[in-house]
């Protein structure tokens, strides 16, 4: 997913409660939700900051030489620059962009 398209706010920004958990009906099934996928989006955000990262990796240990790349900082300020995956998964719940199922047991009636 491409996070520098995203509409989701920079800061934390005070939300209704009555509008997030319009989808569930319940507001600890919403934050369940949104939780689960800011985990996902963590995780992607971490393997493509990895991925990038990894072509400036220098497997020589030697401490007496250290480089400052500056393309390795400009990714780096890019990804702290990125909003956090919990802003970006409650912006995808509020605009109806999470796809998500709730598994419910079925009551034994005796």
């Amino acid at each position: 997913m491409d996070y520098k398209k995203t509409k989701a706010p920079l800061t934390t920004v005070t939300r209704n409660l009555n509008e997030l958990d319009a989808a569930t009906d319940n507001i600890y099934e919403t934050v369940m939700v949104a939780s689960k996928r800011a985990n996902q989006i963590s995780v992607e955000m971490k393997l493509e900051l990895n991925r990038k990262l990894e072509e400036f990796a220098s497997y020589t240990d030697n401490l007496e030489e250290v480089f400052e790349n500056p393309e390795q900082i400009e990714i780096s300020r890019f990804f702290e620059r990125l909003p956090k995956p919990s802003l970006i998964s409650l912006q995808e719940l509020v605009d109806d962009q999470i796809y998500f199922r709730i598994n419910e047991t079925p009551e034994i009636e005796e």
